[in-house]
């Protein structure tokens, strides 16, 4: 195949590789506490492994996690787990009374605190590979850089009091805001970690990934890979392994089948799959994607 023939240019300032692979995932959020917390209460897991958050929109309350210190949470502050660990959240002061779950228009005149629950679900099995990007939990504290943050929060808050038509949707898609803002957050934060996503904040590597990206079914070399990036192809193999933790060809393989997951789950043949992939032959794809997921093409196909 030739290396150059059949490639889709997009401009640089357009692309956005974290956009990319967040619309590929699927993401939605299913908000399963959004309450004033009243009386003597406790809130733990949701369910243990699966990716959660909690925000407080009223008031102040600690977090308790096995082996960590205790975390004070105040107005604003947002927590992500990117797999749910074993936790309870509690007042800050010991409370009295039975423990009451309210709305906020119910519950005006009584001391509680606000909290927002969600849990995010991914539709596609490359979301392990984000999550692995991460700690086990990390918070996002509300300060004034984080305009972002502040921004939803107030919407969250007006929704909860108005409780008008449509505020669970809304709160719902405000959730998703909140969880991807959180992802930028993290890795601008954390600047100093290696990982799949720091590259693409790089601005060489970005070109070649946005190669992979776009022309999946292209004969992607290193050589070919490096001068996209524009760097030699000593240094651009050591560039993306330092950065990323991978090389430019697990990446590659990892995109190509995250693709082939995507279109084969939409219900598309294994034989176009294969070919929109970059493989001349569905063996040899059914082998690379049998190894990456652990079930074959045709299984995913016929679920979809």
């Amino acid at each position: 195949m030739n290396d150059t023939k059949g490639i889709k240019h997009t401009k640089s300032s357009d692309f956005d590789a974290l956009s990319d692979m967040l619309q590929l995932l699927k993401m939605d959020v299913d908000i399963y506490h959004n309450a004033k917390v009243c009386g003597d209460w406790r809130i733990d897991e949701h369910k243990l492994g699966a990716t959660c958050f909690h925000i407080v929109t009223l008031g102040g309350c600690v977090m308790h996690i096995p082996n960590e210190e205790v975390i004070s949470l105040q107005h604003g502050d947002l927590v992500i787990f990117p797999r749910e660990l074993t936790h309870h959240i509690l007042p800050i002061e010991p409370m009295q009374g039975e423990q009451k779950h309210l709305s906020f228009a119910d519950a005006q005149a009584m001391q509680g605190t606000g909290l927002l629950c969600g849990e995010v679900i991914f539709h596609h099995q490359g979301s392990n590979s984000l999550l692995d990007q991460f700690p086990p939990f990390f918070v996002i504290e509300k300060a004034a850089n984080n305009q972002w943050l502040n921004a939803i929060l107030d919407l969250i808050v007006m929704e909860n009091k108005l409780s008008q038509p449509a505020s669970k949707s809304i709160i719902n898609h405000l959730s998703e805001l909140l969880f991807t803002y959180a992802i930028r957050q993290y890795l601008e934060d954390s600047p100093d970690n290696s990982g799949m996503l720091r590259a693409y904040s790089d601005p060489k590597l970005v070109k070649a990934i946005q190669c992979i990206h776009k022309n999946p079914h292209i004969h992607w070399t290193l050589i070919n890979l490096s001068k996209e990036a524009g760097l030699s192809r000593t240094l651009f193999a050591e560039k993306f392994k330092s950065v990323s933790g991978w090389t430019p060809g697990q990446y590659l393989l990892w995109w190509r089948m995250q693709v082939a997951w995507s279109l084969l789950n939409q219900g598309e043949l294994v034989s176009r799959v294969a070919e929109k992939v970059g493989y001349q032959s569905d063996s040899s794809f059914s082998r690379a994607f049998s190894k990456t997921f652990v079930t074959s093409p045709g299984k995913v196909r016929r679920k979809a």
